[in-house]
């Protein structure tokens, strides 16, 4: 089976040797997303600011492999602060709304950039 990569001008390029997304069969593995604009600046702010730009990058790879949110079946979440767990899942939750993938939530001790989230996401995406 053929593994082809994803790429997509509409959501930040790889900071780092790897792709944004690669697809094997019907199968779409994203690679984490953190929130940079697609041109590569960071979002500031809070949690919830962070979230959504972590989203638009999701939705725009998934756009790029033929896929929406509809399409993911799990999700891993990786937080800074558990402290911000409440505010990210109202995010999560108006993007995902009945649709409710498998998920993980992580907290660790530092993210690429020192942002506060990072999501990456395996989706099922039929030709």
């Amino acid at each position: 089976m053929a593994i082809s990569f994803v790429s997509t001008d509409k959501a930040p390029a790889a900071i780092g040797p790897y792709s944004q997304a690669a697809k094997v069969g019907p199968f779409l593995f994203a690679s984490g997303q953190i929130p940079l604009r697609a041109d590569g600046t960071l979002v500031e702010g809070d949690i919830v600011e962070q979230t959504h730009q972590v989203f638009s990058n999701l939705q725009a790879v998934l756009a790029e492999a033929g896929g929406t949110l509809s399409n993911v079946v799990k999700a891993t979440v990786f937080i800074k602060d558990m402290n911000d767990f409440a505010q990210l899942n109202e995010v999560y939750a108006h993007y995902f709304g009945d649709h409710k993938p498998a998920r993980s939530t992580v907290e660790v001790a530092r993210l690429p950039r020192d942002v506060k989230v990072e999501i990456e996401i395996v989706a099922y995406i039929e030709a």
